[in-house]
């Protein structure tokens, strides 16, 4: 008897109870934790401070880095609001729909509406939506890896449990859900099956690094200015504002928000390209990807395939044979789309009577069904169904999978099928083959160029035969496809000889879900940094395994699941554009993150060299502000959006350190020097003030210039609007009086000019020289790994 499901009224009163398949989607952050991350930071908790000192005792313009500090969060929170709408919006389109049995009558549901006690029915490449109690099953297998760790499918009979998380592998199954939401196994285990473990940001790690340097630093300097102000015979009230002045130029204040916002404008761009970022780092170690392992099916392929032909073998008849195909894709209740092909072509099966049914598996590679008249047929892999016996059988239909259609024999025996799903049943006799075609995607060939072109190693993977495969590979230019390899003769999974095979070849065979698992950590273990395409549940434990897992929109949901992009076009032509995307957000953050340690590292320097020298700080708040805006704010605002498609280097963070230390040590002698000889030529404190603050703003510049040359037009506006700006300050009156500056004499002019024209030379030359040497005479600054 047909379970019959809750009925509407009782689906109501679970609803009403809460009782609703809801967890929090993967990758999604609340509102509140966007409001959080944004305002609750350290340096957002520094600069408050040091902004309520600057409205107690000093003047207004003087906080006008808190309206920086406010105007970096609004950014920031405005833009990963943008982000979770896009995310969210397109997260809709890839939620599983899931066949329940309700009122009687099978319908389809979003699989965050399923409620307690419903009947659901799973079949091949579902993922299992909630933990439940089996109530009837088809050959069910289930893979349980993405929450045991345990690889091997297992069979689910009546009255066995299976868990969210899980997946389908071969055959269907009815099951009642016993348990919904954060009561399923998998969330008990923090949500391992969909969440495992969130990508890996190196960029976000070196920005983490340099902040807690920051923090490290701040409060001694804090402390040693605070003394010398008092030292210099500053009230309380003013040596307090120039201790924040000396402060407030050490906090990189905008770096977090710019890496935040790159990556979230990221997002939003790759969710204009139909691309679902499922982790934010993704995009950024996508652009680090050096290998790209590409399942055929669905990737250089549509996914799409037509049966070709039906041929028998020696002296059986055709028409047995098509009656024999059209009873076997009959007996099949959620076939795949080869038996789904066969199906369309054979629609008037044989009445016989089915006594036993083995699904196909990828790890198997074949399906039985035995009928009643005491036969058993089988359908699968020719290597696979035949083995070793009739080898010209097999060596037929090896040149004929070598044209690139995928080949299935079809084979008979009088013996049942055993109970071991890796074993076939005896005697079997080839009875014909089928064939059929796939059809390549137009953009293949396209999107392989792109690889090739930028030193991306291409590796093809498939279930299919390694003619099948390599003809295809051949087809659409991947390097070394003339050599295809057959998985099943590759030495031992961990063995030295399977590392330097995947590493070596480029297309393979036959391969089984675990191989395509243990082909990525082999690539992996020799140092690569590895993306893996699919769209099939043969997919699943390599997607999970690679640095970065890309599903096809099309696949399974347990692909989808476990992946940490979806390109929901289905376009394997998305894959540069994503790739130019995650580039464009790592080049341009380590230009950012260059300017604002630069920053940091002169302040640092000013502040500890007039500590020690027990002067006035040379800068008041506002002035830092002006800097900080016209030299770094703003450039790297502009430059965190160019455009850029260079490789990724390792390395980021010694190279950010080798240009921060020298500009910023460069930046802060000729302050120091200016603020020096004003003092002596003038002495009168607001020239020694506009003196320091010309003169940080051209060596800023300088430092720009260098950091961005070669100078396109855009970059030459950029530095030539920015000094602008700096002129129009200086000339209009209201611009002066704000922030407190005044043109200084002739002489100090020279002076000023003769120490920008200074630093700009030995910054040119000490970057060359750090460039020529890798920082040889300090060892943590040597161009090594991360």
């Amino acid at each position: 008897m047909a379970p019959v499901g809750l009925t509407s009224a009782e689906v109501q009163e679970r609803v009403a109870a809460g009782k609703v398949n809801v967890v929090e989607s993967r990758g999604s952050r609340s509102v509140a934790d966007i409001l959080r991350t944004n305002l609750l930071t350290r340096f957002n908790a520094i600069m408050s401070v040091m902004l309520a000192i600057v409205l107690v005792f000093g003047h207004l313009p003087d906080a006008l880095f808190g309206l920086v500090m406010i105007a970096n969060a609004v950014i920031g929170i405005v833009q990963e609001l943008r982000a979770k709408y896009t995310l969210d919006k397109l997260r809709v389109l890839v939620i599983p729909n899931v066949t329940v049995i309700r009122d009687g009558a099978e319908r389809e549901i979003p699989m965050d509406e399923i409620v307690l006690d419903d009947v659901v029915e799973v079949s091949t490449g579902d993922q299992i939506p909630a933990d439940g109690i089996v109530i009837d099953t088809r050959g069910v297998q289930v893979d349980e890896s993405l929450l045991t760790g345990e690889a091997d499918p297992v069979h689910k009979d009546v009255g066995d449990q299976i868990l969210s998380g899980s997946f389908v592998v071969a055959g269907s199954a009815m099951a009642r859900i016993t348990a919904v939401g954060d009561d399923s196994y998998a969330q008990h285990l923090a949500a391992e099956a969909r969440e495992f473990t969130l990508t890996k940001s190196a960029l976000r790690e070196g920005i983490d690094s340099i902040l807690r340097v920051v923090t490290w630093i701040l409060v001694p300097i804090a402390a040693l200015l605070l003394w010398s102000q008092f030292r210099a015979g500053h009230s309380i009230g003013d040596a307090l504002v120039s201790t924040v002045a000396g402060v407030v130029g050490m906090v990189p204040q905008g770096l977090v928000l710019l890496v935040s916002m790159a990556l979230a404008v990221a997002v939003i761009r790759l969710g204009q390209r139909r691309a679902l970022v499922q982790e934010l780092p993704a995009v950024e170690t996508l652009a680090r990807v050096d290998v790209v392992c590409a399942d055929k099916t669905g990737t250089l392929t549509t996914g799409s395939i037509r049966h070709r032909d039906t041929v028998p073998i020696g002296d059986h008849d055709a028409d047995d044979l098509a009656e024999a195909l059209a009873a076997m894709a009959a007996a099949d209740p959620h076939p795949n789309p080869t038996m789904q092909g066969i199906a369309d072509v054979y629609q008037e099966p044989p009445e016989w009577g089915v006594e036993a049914f083995r699904p196909f598996s990828s790890a198997t590679k074949f399906s039985a069904v035995r009928f009643d008249d005491g036969r058993t047929w089988v359908i699968g892999a020719p290597e696979i169904v035949l083995g070793r016996s009739h080898p010209d059988v097999l060596e037929h239909l090896r040149s004929v999978a070598s044209s690139g259609d995928r080949v299935l024999v079809v084979a008979v025996t009088g013996e049942p099928i055993p109970e071991d799903e890796h074993v076939l049943p005896a005697n079997l006799e080839p009875f014909g083959y089928v064939t059929f075609a796939e059809e390549i995607r137009d953009d293949a060939p396209e999107t392989i160029g792109y690889f090739v072109d930028q030193h991306v190693t291409l590796k093809v993977i498939s279930g299919d035969s390694d003619a099948t495969v390599g003809a295809i590979a051949t087809g659409v230019g991947v390097p070394n496809a003339d050599r295809s390899i057959d998985a099943r003769t590759l030495p031992p999974e961990g063995s030295a000889g399977f590392t330097a095979a995947v590493n070596d070849d480029a297309v393979f065979g036959r391969v089984t879900p675990d191989q395509k698992r243990s082909m990525v950590v082999a690539l992996q273990d020799e140092g690569h940094t590895v993306a893996m395409t699919g769209d099939g549940v043969n997919d699943v434990l390599a997607l999970k395994k690679a640095d970065i897992g890309i599903a096809m929109g099309s696949g399974a949901p347990a692909t989808r699941a476990v992946a940490q992009i979806v390109l929901l076009d289905n376009r394997f032509a998305s894959l540069p554009y994503v790739v130019a995307e995650g580039r464009r957000v790592i080049a341009n953050m380590e230009r950012v993150a260059s300017l604002f340690v630069s920053k940091t590292v002169y302040a640092a320097i000013l502040a500890v060299a007039i500590g020690f020298a027990g002067w006035s700080f040379p800068l008041l708040p506002r002035h830092l502000t002006l800097i900080g805006s016209l030299t770094i704010g703003i450039p790297a605002f502009f430059l965190s959006f160019e455009s850029t498609d260079e490789p990724v280097r390792e390395g980021a963070f010694r190279r950010v350190m080798r240009f921060a230390i020298p500009s910023g040590v460069i930046a802060a002698t000729a302050a120091y020097g200016v603020y020096a000889a004003a003092g002596a030529l003038a002495r009168d404190p607001i020239v020694d003030r506009s003196a320091t603050t010309i003169t940080m703003v051209l060596v800023g510049l300088w430092i720009l210039i260098e950091l961005i040359s070669p100078l396109t037009p855009k970059r030459a506006a950029l530095v030539g609007s920015m000094f602008a700006l700096f002129t129009v300050v200086l000339v209009v009156p209201f611009g002066r009086e704000f922030f407190h500056l005044v043109i200084p004499p002739i002489e100090i002019i020279g002076v000023i000019l003769g120490a920008a024209l200074a630093a700009g030379f030995a910054l040119h030359h000490a970057l060359r020289l750090m460039d020529h040497h890798g920082g040889d005479w300090v060892p943590w600054l040597k161009e090594t790994g991360e």
